[in-house]
């Protein structure tokens, strides 16, 4: 019996055969081209054939490096189609990252996206010669001179299409004789703090996860389009395109993450999964653009927003129908205010839009439920397939993380970790029994990681990753992502790193918007030579100042940041300061920035 997501393409086919699974951009012409689901079905079976003919067995390891491409859907299903297991390596990894993967997973064949994966994999496969095999999926990449191994992807395809009938008999006996237990996945975690560990995601978890968010995501459409902008090396993206794909809905994808806000103005999705940050920009543009505006526009904002608020969040959030004099005022300031501000996004048709991976504030959190975008915040880790909770259709709590998905127990342990149980939780790290063994508590409670509490109503409350809680030398504790999502709501503001960890005050390194920071030196004809003399320019400096006080006004004294420093150039993957999930390592801005902050406490 083949595993479920195998079975559900036959079953899709068969009821949506020439309609669209999913579109992608042809980086010549610039159109987008649909994909049906029968085309996609017999591009799974060509792979599957071509990977069985280069010596894929069942539950190899094959790595996958590459930004999202349309490529990555039928090469996850043909490994699926021979009980293999794709090994997603974010197309931002270093060198270093990418040989530990290939050493750790074993791994003797890589798909890669683009020339700079191409790259690194080359220089891999010289120091570890078991990468037997590189695919490339952009026949524009240039091949080394002396590579006399790599093949495309086109060449795949004519392979797995002129397979003997042998090979054929031996894909169609694993894809029908996969099970549950089977490895579907191997993806590795972004280590934050010490070396990366390989997710081992069953079939059965998968399974479960798509079970489970069917039953919860009610108001999801069939047919309606999905935006796939998170790298599918992302648990979230993954798992949000497979539900995609089992609920029918369709997908497009978005190669370039630095091109999200054209391509959603030329594809205006119903849906889209991202992280607060993208979120985060969007407020802050909406912000900049009505803070432009005269004393009337302002005024007829801040009314949009009241009514937003009433209609939105008193009535609809709690399921009840607006009063009639509420509902006509919302009706002419979603015509005249909100849905400028959804076009300019590229969301007039926005109907869903889940969010993960980080504190997003209140404020902003509000603020886009007024204005009719639909944000669904919720929580979720590689080890858990994603979700574990999420906010509800109805009487969803702004500040929460919303409520445990049907299935999905969660409890709080000691130090208020957060701990889960369920069909949804890896089966372990591969290779590594140890951490294995202390990822769980002894009556089989996943240990998270998180701090949190469930209120009163039953919704799942973030305060802090464990392990980024500050003590400072007072004794006072400082929950830093906290405090960071709320400085970064600042239009001036793009980055900030929470410090205080043993020091007697808090401080943070601060990343601004530049071209924020270059209009406002210019509206105020403030005099500079570079960057570096910019960020040092004592009205600069004087403003943000008075920005983070205002912003920081509704902590505690001692939670508060007290000094800080401006940096010229931004925290970054490739520098180490920022994991493939865009969150900060904090024991590498404290190695690399030591002599600032020394200074901030001196």
């Amino acid at each position: 019996m083949a595993n479920k997501l195998v079975e559900m393409v036959s079953t899709q086919c068969t009821r949506k055969g020439d309609k669209e699974v999913y579109r992608h951009k042809d980086n010549v012409t610039g159109e987008w081209k649909i994909t049906t689901w029968n085309e996609f079905r017999t591009g799974i079976e060509k792979v599957a054939h071509a990977m069985e003919i280069l010596g894929v067995d069942v539950q190899d390891n094959v790595g996958v490096f590459s930004a999202n491409m349309y490529h990555i859907f039928m090469s996850d299903y043909g490994l699926f189609y021979n009980r293999a297991v794709p090994v997603h390596i974010y197309a931002t990894s270093s060198r270093e990252d990418v040989r530990y993967i290939v050493e750790d997973a074993s791994l003797k064949i890589m798909f890669v996206g683009d020339q700079p994966q191409y790259k690194i994999a080359r220089d891999v496969q010289k120091l570890m010669p078991e990468l037997k095999q590189i695919i490339t999926y952009k026949d524009s990449i240039v091949l080394d001179v002396d590579d006399k191994t790599t093949i495309s992807w086109d060449d795949v395809l004519r392979l797995g299409e002129e397979a003997s009938d042998a090979c054929r008999e031996a894909v169609e006996s694993r894809r029908s004789s996969g099970v549950e237990d089977d490895l579907m996945y191997l993806i590795y975690t972004s280590g934050t703090t010490g070396v990366a560990k390989g997710v081992m995601l069953a079939h059965s978890n998968m399974d479960e996860a798509m079970a489970r968010h069917l039953e919860r995501l009610e108001t999801v459409e069939e047919d309606q389009l999905s935006m796939c902008f998170l790298p599918l090396s992302h648990v979230f993206e993954c798992a949000w395109c497979h539900y995609c794909l089992t609920k029918g809905v369709r997908i497009a994808i978005n190669e370039n993450a630095k091109e999200i806000s054209e391509t959603l103005k030329e594809v205006h999705p119903d849906m889209m999964c991202s992280v607060p940050r993208f979120w985060e920009k969007v407020y802050t543009g909406v912000q900049n653009k009505f803070a432009s505006m005269g004393w009337i526009g302002k005024a007829l904002l801040h009314r949009a927003v009241k009514i937003g608020r009433l209609r939105n969040l008193h009535y609809r959030r709690r399921g009840q129908k607006a009063t009639l004099y509420v509902d006509l005022q919302y009706r002419l300031f979603d015509k005249i205010v909100f849905k400028a501000i959804r076009k300019a996004i590229g969301m007039e048709n926005g109907k869903f839009f889940p969010t993960a991976g980080a504190p997003l504030s209140e404020n902003i959190v509000r603020f886009l439920h007024c204005c009719g975008i639909n944000i669904v915040m919720g929580y979720g880790l590689s080890e858990t397939t994603a979700t574990v909770t999420c906010f509800p259709r109805k009487n969803f709590k702004i500040g929460s993380a919303g409520t445990n998905l049907p299935g999905v127990e969660v409890k709080i342990g000691e130090n208020n970790e957060i701990l889960v149980k369920g069909k949804t939780v890896m089966k372990g790290y591969y290779r590594k029994p140890e951490e294995t063994a202390a990822a769980f508590t002894d009556d089989g409670w996943f240990r998270t990681g998180d701090a949190g509490y469930i209120n009163e109503d039953g919704s799942l409350v973030i305060t802090e990753r464990i392990k980024d809680l500050y003590k400072t030398s007072n004794g006072k504790y400082i929950a830093p992502q906290a405090l960071e999502s709320v400085l970064s709501e600042d239009q001036y503001i793009e980055q900030v790193a929470v410090i205080g960890d043993q020091r007697k005050y808090v401080t943070a390194i601060i990343i601004p918007a530049f071209e924020a920071l270059k209009e406002y030196a210019a509206k105020k004809k403030i005099q500079y030579k570079s960057i570096e003399d910019l960020v040092k320019n004592s009205e600069i400096v004087k403003m943000i100042s008075e920005r983070i006080n205002v912003l920081q006004a509704d902590f505690a004294s001692w939670q508060q940041v007290k000094k800080f420093t401006i940096l010229p150039k931004a925290f970054s993957m490739e520098t180490g300061e920022l994991t493939n999930t865009l969150k900060v390592r904090r024991a590498i801005i404290n190695k690399l920035y030591a002599k600032e902050i020394e200074a901030m406490y001196s």
